[in-house]
């Protein structure tokens, strides 16, 4: 028999708290997740076009990581702080989605 009695959940929102239904879509959305500060993503989907740090380069911050294209502009990635490039996770012509692990910093 089906259960016909809704689910509610409680949400607060600046300290007040509220009893509301959700759909499917929200249920199965990607949960926020704190950014680790060691690890360059992509903000935008896109092609790599260059890449130019090897793993164990030492880097400036401001300095150029890779090249990424999207709808024909060029965008590059810079190194957020002085670090060491730990790995490079993707390779020149590869094709990525928004949110693709780059690079990782030591």
């Amino acid at each position: 028999m089906e259960d016909n009695n809704p689910k509610y959940q409680t949400f607060v929102v600046n300290s007040a708290k509220y009893l509301t239904l959700t759909t499917t879509k929200f249920d199965r959305r990607k949960k926020w997740q704190k950014l680790d500060p060691k690890e360059i993503r992509s903000f935008i989907p896109g092609s790599i076009i260059e890449i130019f740090v090897t793993p164990g380069q030492h880097l400036k911050a401001g300095e150029v990581i890779l090249t990424l294209e999207a709808m024909k502009m060029y965008t590059k990635v810079t190194m957020p702080y002085d670090g060491v490039i730990k790995s490079i996770e993707v390779t020149k012509g590869n094709k990525i989605p928004k949110d693709t692990l780059l690079a990782t910093i030591e």
